[in-house]
């Protein structure tokens, strides 16, 4: 059975979310590019003349690859983002891709992005998880 779908009123609301996790998420992201682009020494605080000690360099450096590695997951949820507003756009919103029924509103309220109702994405980690054994 197919599912119902959301009240033009749910799908403005719906709609407002997504475009406020967006704007956050782009924000997100610029503040970290913004930092990166300070550079080391400056975003360390160290404004003196003498040089990092290789434990300071170290850190810095990996502070960059987790920065570098939030970016992406971050990038990837504005891609997510994008997607559901399409899906609004095409009346397809809150319908699960997999079976076709409503998304549970409580989910969509918590991962507006999401494209699959909670039993098959039970499933599909399931089956990952079976996949890995």
């Amino acid at each position: 059975m197919a599912g119902k779908k959301l009240t033009p009123e749910r799908l403005k609301h719906y709609e407002s979310v997504i475009m406020a996790e967006l704007k956050e998420s782009v924000a997100y992201i610029e503040n970290i590019n913004k930092d990166q682009s300070i550079g080391a020494r400056e975003s360390s605080g160290d404004l003196s003349s003498y040089a990092f000690h290789q434990a300071d360099q170290g850190s810095d450096t990996n502070l960059m690859e987790q920065n570098v590695m939030l970016m992406e997951q971050e990038r990837e949820k504005i891609r997510q983002l994008n997607d559901a507003l399409h899906r609004i756009y095409d009346g397809v919103f809150g319908i699960c891709e997999m079976c076709g029924e409503n998304i549970q509103e409580t989910r969509l309220d918590v991962i507006p992005y999401a494209r699959n109702c909670f039993d098959c994405t039970e499933k599909m980690e399931d089956k990952k998880r079976k996949q890995r054994r």
